[in-house]
């Protein structure tokens, strides 16, 4: 009779031990640290050290965040509970949980499905993409009552903003 010495399971691979593992999940870390910036000459450093205030000014009078929410003038639907968030609007779905986030841009979409449970107050939206990929999450509800006004509300920006592919 053999015995085999040691553990005969792979190790494991996935979003569980590896955040990376899932696109868009996480941002790309930087490589680069202070120490591998170039050394400026005193003169260049002094002028890029004013030209920040420079900047500060010009961007408190001209914001840029109006022009990107220029069509934000269409349906949102944000639901969240103590731990989980998920927003959709005109740039498309963003889940978070806890302290992870990620967000789809609607091209990024394949569909989204909503489902809720029998029996409690937990409603689940799951974002699938078209590469086969599927990103649920589940949000408490304060009440049952609140699952019809979340469908409606989704419904709606679904309607607005997701294009289905005809072919």
């Amino acid at each position: 009779m053999e015995q085999r010495i040691g553990s005969s399971s792979q190790p494991l691979e996935g979003a569980g031990f590896d955040p990376a593992f899932i696109p868009g999940l996480t941002s790309p870390a930087s490589g680069r640290t202070e120490d591998d910036e170039p050394e400026k000459e005193p003169e260049v450093a002094d002028a890029e050290e004013s030209a920040p205030e420079q900047e500060e000014t010009a961007e408190a009078a001209s914001p840029s965040e109006p022009e990107e929410d220029a069509d934000a003038d269409g349906p949102v639907f944000e639901a969240s509970d103590r731990r989980a968030r998920i927003v959709a609007d005109h740039r498309g779905v963003r889940l978070s949980l806890d302290d992870q986030e990620c967000e789809f841009r609607w091209d990024e979409i394949g569909a989204v499905e909503t489902e809720t449970a029998r029996f409690g107050k937990r409603y689940t939206v799951t974002v699938h993409t078209p590469d086969r990929r599927w990103y649920p999450i589940e949000i408490e509800a304060p009440a049952r009552s609140r699952f019809t006004e979340w469908d409606e509300q989704l419904d709606a920006v679904l309607d607005a903003y997701f294009e289905e592919d005809a072919g």
